[in-house]
């Protein structure tokens, strides 16, 4: 996992101006970690898809943590009304790491998010209500639910919640990982997906593997994955292999089918969000009973 932002800013003190790791630097492979109901509603129209490459991507939609990058996000069902989602890692939340096999599921929050225009100018400040649902197992996300519906966000600040995908990635897809903490973002395209992806204590499934270009820093975990064509979420940012070992703390290892291992040192990589998208109810409720939803149970 990249470092919380305490460690990295702390690392660049003590060894000098591009110290940052390449990922955020706390145990467990969190390579990116830093420094407002009414009856239900017809859910938002299909924006138009976004012009190609990588300038079609901008920072309206993120949000900036105490520690790390996330975004508010919606799936193609969610109706204006609904309280708004912020989608953030498993390894970024206030309450700590989950353990391996543990599953947070509406536990109260007060956190509050940042909200990014498209320029990257903070706009406005969200609030969560809880988070609900975070876990480090198979995947790294959290989803927090806010105080503020979707149409709210809009008509207050004019910025729309950025869509999950609900398909698999694809090798190749031109993406680009946008950070809200370091106002930044990283171009690259999907180089492929690790079967396991192992950190530490943590084992994650089926995670997307970025190109070399894509060198995330401590402070990016939870940053959304757009692909640049759609402008759709598939993925979102969490660790990368900084010093070369091999499945350690900060530095994950692949692991295949056949269970050898590969190390990749300066990889970054990601994991997907389109198997979360069936998991979201009516009213952003997050149920794990829905069908096709494939996110870890407690």
């Amino acid at each position: 996992m990249n470092k919380p932002l305490v460690g990295a800013f702390l690392a660049a003190l003590l060894l000098g101006a591009g110290a940052a790791p390449v990922a955020a630097a706390d145990p467990a492979g969190s390579a990116n970690r830093a420094p407002a109901e009414a009856a239900p509603q017809a859910p938002y129209a299909a924006p138009a898809v976004a012009a190609k490459g990588p300038k079609a991507v901008n920072f309206a939609g993120t949000v900036a943590l105490s520690n790390c990058s996330g975004s508010v996000v919606r799936s193609p069902d969610s109706a204006p009304t609904d309280p708004a989602l912020v989608l953030s890692n498993g390894h970024c939340m206030e309450s700590g790491f989950p353990g391996p096999g543990e599953v947070v599921v509406d536990q109260p929050s007060s956190r509050t998010f940042t909200l990014l225009n498209a320029s990257g100018r903070g706009v406005g400040t969200l609030r969560a209500s809880k988070i609900a649902y975070g876990t480090m197992t198979d995947t790294d996300l959290s989803l927090y639910q806010l105080t503020t519906t979707y149409r709210q966000i809009e008509a207050k600040h004019g910025i729309r919640a950025l869509e999950l995908d609900t398909a698999h990635p694809v090798a190749g897809t031109a993406i680009t990982v946008a950070s809200a903490y370091w106002k930044r973002t990283y171009s690259c395209a999907v180089d492929g997906f690790a079967h396991l992806l192992k950190e530490g204590r943590w084992t994650w499934k089926d995670s997307v593997r970025y190109t070399p270009e894509c060198r995330t820093i401590g402070g990016t975990s939870g940053s959304p994955v757009i692909d640049d064509a759609t402008g759709k979420v598939v993925a979102v940012n969490n660790t990368g292999n900084e010093s070369g070992q091999e499945c350690t703390d900060n530095n994950p290892c692949e692991v295949d089918e056949n269970g050898e291992v590969t190390v990749r040192e300066g990889i970054n990589y990601a994991q997907q969000t389109y198997n979360m998208v069936p998991c979201i109810g009516s009213g952003s409720r997050i149920d794990l009973d829905r069908e096709g939803c494939g996110l870890p149970r407690p």
